[in-house]
């Protein structure tokens, strides 16, 4: 694939990807997400920083998606989840056959897409970390090749998007069984976004504190009950053990949900646990997903709070 590729969402994720293509040679264009929300400046230098010590940087184009007419190439989502709805419906008549890939957390973040009916939808797991530092500077952690599957498409345009999408500091793989790896993901960040921001701590405190392990392994147990009523099934002791490696080496680091909660921005806790628990639902069986819809709704209550005050 030798078309442009656009990343919507100018967050640590997009600009991260936006340098590494960019310095790969591809023809990269940063879209904002947010409707209303004009771009700042019609270019931006951005600066990579990795955890090796080395550093990247790239002068990459931003623009508002009004100011697009058609995306002619890959279209890359790495904006928050929640906006789902509302950006399937600006970027409908957009696109036409381009494919979309949804970096994105959650549980069903491609629905509002399949309902609107985009022809070409592939889902990512994102097995790589990047924090804003300063104004178009990140900090970017590498940690495995991840994943991209098939939601709506052919498995030979995977292998194409994936060709395209990778560079030696952040590899994709193509994979077949996505929806194991999205719920493994799912699980482990329904812990992490839920609990860590309810005690106001880092994510280390897993891999530190037995009373909190023994509460993430309820919520896991839950949500493995609820994945498995779907047709997932999943290695207990190999999600937990993920879980508490993911703890050691993210140790003094806050969850995105906690930084937004201390920003007073919106959450994605209604894809992550408030997903699983309306999933549940839906099977009629909520008392699948108690814990898990607790500390959901206690954390969207607390996000709630803090866009208040």
């Amino acid at each position: 694939m030798n078309n442009p590729i656009y990343i919507i969402g100018v967050g640590a994720i997009g600009m991260t990807l936006a340098v590494l293509l960019k310095q790969a040679g591809k023809d990269v264009t940063l879209i904002r997400g947010r409707q209303g929300s004009p771009a700042e400046t019609d270019e931006a230098s951005i600066t990579v920083d990795s955890i090796d010590g080395t550093s990247l940087s790239a002068t990459v184009p931003v623009r508002s998606l009004e100011e697009m007419n058609a995306l002619n190439g890959p279209v890359l989502l790495t904006s928050k989840s929640f906006g789902n709805r509302e950006l399937a419906q600006r970027l409908n008549g957009k696109t036409g056959q381009s494919p979309l890939v949804l970096l994105q957390n959650g549980l069903g973040v491609e629905d509002p897409f399949l309902e609107a009916g985009f022809p070409r939808l592939y889902r990512c797991v994102l097995l790589a970390t990047s924090q804003v530092q300063a104004p178009y500077v990140v900090r970017y952690k590498p940690v495995a090749a991840s994943p991209v599957g098939v939601v709506r498409g052919h498995e030979t345009e995977l292998s194409e998007l994936v060709a395209t999408l990778t560079t030696p500091q952040f590899p994709f793989r193509a994979e077949v069984a996505i929806q194991q790896a999205i719920w493994e993901k799912v699980i482990t960040n329904c812990v992490f976004n839920a609990i860590c921001p309810l005690l106001d701590v880092d994510n280390g405190i897993f891999y530190r504190n037995e009373s909190a392990l023994a509460l993430a392994r309820e919520v896991i147990d839950e949500c493995l009950a609820v994945a498995k009523k779907v047709g997932v099934g999943l290695d207990r002791a190999e999600v937990e053990q993920r879980l508490l490696q993911i703890s050691q080496r993210s140790e003094g680091q806050l969850i995105s949900t906690l930084v937004d909660i201390n920003q007073g921005r919106e959450t994605e806790i209604d894809s992550l646990n408030l997903a699983v628990a309306r999933l549940a639902d839906r099977l009629d069986q909520p008392e699948l997903a108690t814990k898990t819809r607790l500390l959901g709704e206690l954390t969207r209550l607390k996000a709630e709070k803090s866009r208040i005050l």
